[in-house]
């Protein structure tokens, strides 16, 4: 039986049957779901029963498999392989963390509305998301289309983005939660330059290209940018731009990261497993190469 697609909407989301991904993809299947990842941007494959090996094996039929940032946070034990970043609140002996675990502080940042690896050089294209398990109440995913949210921006705003780099740093967004990067974790993770408009390789859609890793715009006053982040984003997450997943056990959601944002739902994380496995595929390159920006030497932090 062939794979079969099921939209949620017109242009953004869609569910994925009648595919398994731990078995290999024909290329009719194949050429479905890159279809559709092309167009809705997110994709949910009901009911997939992955090892750690499938997960990563399908990942790369998106592009190459990054290595988890897992493996760069001080006092962090990994639980599972480096091609897979562990964003559960379970600890290496698969139990339930403790609160106030280091671990579960840093993953505290994934309730702001982000763009996957946007704090690195080359940021992600797709995230591939695997819920074995899941709280009985709460957890879900919401994603944002970012290419609605540029089609329907004012022109005004759009003139003032367009052309524009902003720096994207993961401790930014940790710091809005509170939670301070070690020096050693400060050096790996400097500040990256990234376009704030981005033209999707595809589709040609244009797309914003913004997220809570966002702390300064090249060229513009801090307090400025500031402002017009805070407008870009309540404009970017209306709920008419967004789809909200309320998970069921293995399911696999796939996004990409080039034209949406997303942040997961609070949950009782002290009470309830929530096991999420996420491989995560680099994109090209630079965004301001894709998009023939060039990044001052002088704005480098």
């Amino acid at each position: 039986m062939s794979a079969e697609l099921w939209p949620v909407t017109e242009e953004f989301a869609a569910e994925i049957g009648d595919v398994d991904l731990s078995e290999p993809l024909d290329d009719a299947d194949w050429r479905l779901i890159e279809d559709a990842y092309n167009r809705y941007s997110v994709l949910v494959f009901p009911d997939q029963r992955l090892d750690h090996g499938d997960h990563a094996k399908f990942a790369a039929r998106f592009g190459p498999v990054a290595r988890t940032i897992d493996v760069d946070w001080e006092d962090v034990e990994l639980r599972l392989p480096p091609d897979i970043s562990d964003v559960s609140n379970l600890g290496p002996d698969g139990r339930v963390m403790a609160p106030g675990d280091r671990k579960l502080e840093i993953l505290s940042g994934n309730r702001l509305w982000h763009t996957d690896s946007s704090f690195l050089t080359t940021p992600a294209n797709a995230s591939l998301l695997y819920m074995p398990a899941i709280p009985p109440v709460g957890g879900f995913t919401e994603f944002a289309d970012m290419r609605a949210a540029w089609d329907s921006l004012d022109e005004e705003l759009k003139a003032k983005v367009e052309g524009r780099i902003a720096m994207h740093s993961i401790a930014t967004s940790r710091r809005k939660m509170g939670v301070e990067l070690t020096e050693a974790e400060l050096g790996v993770f400097r500040a990256a330059p990234q376009a704030m408009v981005r033209t999707h390789r595809a589709s040609g859609r244009k797309s914003l290209y913004i997220a809570a890793h966002v702390g300064d715009i090249v060229g513009m006053d801090r307090t400025e940018a500031e402002r017009l982040l805070e407008t870009l984003m309540a404009h970017a997450t209306q709920r008419q731009f967004v789809y909200a997943h309320r998970w069921r056990p293995y399911d696999l959601v796939v996004w990409d990261n080039k034209c949406t944002l997303h942040r997961g739902r609070p949950f009782d994380e002290g009470r309830w497993p929530r096991d999420a496995q996420r491989a995560t595929v680099d994109d090209v390159g630079p965004t301001c190469e894709q998009e023939g920006l060039a990044y001052p030497a002088e704005a480098a932090q």
